[in-house]
């Protein structure tokens, strides 16, 4: 009898086998990003149902760690070079989800949201979509042939930390809520909170192409 054909995974296990194998040290690193915005999501959304000032204070937290992770998997996939389209793209989601959607999500929660409010962090996330996106298909022409850019058009994404700080001090103070820093302001049909123009502002800064920052 002839020996039995050895067995071959069907081909969408096989596929996410490769996938898998596909994955460097650096890209856990960028998932270990994209895992904290994504807590960060949750914990915002934990404070609006339980007034609990710690799940504020810890989705703020997820912060400055999904920012570590974000220099740590650069720096990795520099020493290992492996620099890839997947990690690139990789990164790029995370980053769009812990200082961008996780940021808005705990304005939000913080009580900026009136219309005018909501208007603003959506503008917020997508400047900060549209900011990675430019990245991706111009890195290639601003690092002029180095291994990294060396500047950055526009502010970088997790400058966006800085805006969660804000609302961490703001909730440490108890001025979050109906006691939110700036008031409120009725501006037509909607409800406008001055605090979210930083918002607004961060946004504007990371789609400008004339503001040049280098990058280290």
């Amino acid at each position: 009898m002839p020996p039995p054909a050895p067995l071959t995974p069907p081909a969408p296990v096989r596929r996410h086998f490769s996938m898998i194998r596909g994955f460097h040290l650096a890209d856990v690193f960028t998932l270990g990003n994209a895992a904290c915005g994504v807590g960060g999501v949750f914990l915002a959304m934990a404070y609006v149902a339980s007034r609990s000032l710690p799940d504020f204070l810890w989705a703020a937290a997820l912060a400055p760690a999904a920012f570590v992770f974000d220099v740590f998997d650069g720096r990795i996939a520099r020493w290992r070079q492996t620099h890839s389209a997947l990690g690139r793209e990789l990164d790029s989601l995370a980053d769009v989800i812990s200082f961008g959607v996780a940021p808005a999500a705990l304005a939000f929660a913080a009580g900026l949201n009136g219309g005018w409010d909501c208007l603003l962090l959506i503008y917020f996330v997508c400047c900060g979509v549209s900011r990675l996106a430019r990245y991706n298909v111009t890195a290639e022409a601003l690092s002029e042939g180095a291994d990294k850019v060396k500047y950055f058009e526009g502010t970088p994404i997790p400058t966006s930390v800085a805006l969660v700080a804000v609302l961490a001090v703001a909730a440490w103070q108890g001025r979050i809520g109906d006691a939110v820093w700036g008031g409120a302001w009725l501006l037509g049909p909607w409800t406008l909170h001055p605090l979210t123009l930083l918002f607004g502002l961060s946004g504007t800064l990371m789609i400008s192409k004339t503001l040049r920052i280098p990058k280290f």
